[in-house]
């Protein structure tokens, strides 16, 4: 291979590996807009099929679609009026061209179902996520959860 060959596939390279950075990232944003939008679909299509969410205590484990389903439709949606989730601090790890670590954190605030009651939450999540057919999606999602606090007397209100 010449070394002008060698130089256009490491570019190359270099470039799939900043568009896969980027459609990682937003991954995450897709999950806080599809989750807090109500929005199933779109919040289902960052998922592959076989995967694993495990949101932890006290929560649990949720595999595949199907329980995907069941965690955001039969427990989450439910306990909650509505949710603000805000991811940063992403940081990905490449450990293939087509598999990559990533973690961030998230803080979110949401109001109780039924009152006006807030929580707040702080977590973060990391995430193992595979590109199969030029598609990144999240494999697996582990969720710690740092803190998960009522805000008595703090209701969410629009600006008058």
């Amino acid at each position: 291979m010449s070394a002008d060959a060698a130089t256009i596939e490491a570019l190359l390279a270099r470039i799939d590996q900043l568009e896969s950075r980027q459609s990682i990232v937003d991954l995450a944003s897709e999950y806080c807009h599809g989750f807090d939008k109500r929005d199933f679909d779109r919040f289902l299509a960052i998922w592959w099929e076989d995967c694993t969410w495990n949101i932890g205590p006290p929560f649990g484990a949720f595999e595949g679609h199907a329980g995907i389903r069941e965690a955001v439709k039969d427990v989450l949606w439910p306990a909650w009026d509505e949710s603000h989730h805000l991811t940063t601090n992403n940081v990905i790890h490449f450990e293939s061209a087509d598999r990559a670590r990533s973690v961030c954190d998230v803080d979110c605030v949401g109001r109780l179902a039924g009152e006006s009651v807030c929580q707040i939450v702080g977590a973060t999540y990391e995430d193992l996520v595979e590109r199969r057919d030029g598609t990144w999606r999240i494999k697996q999602r582990d969720v710690t959860i740092h803190y998960f606090n009522p805000v008595n007397g703090t209701p969410l209100v629009a600006p008058g």
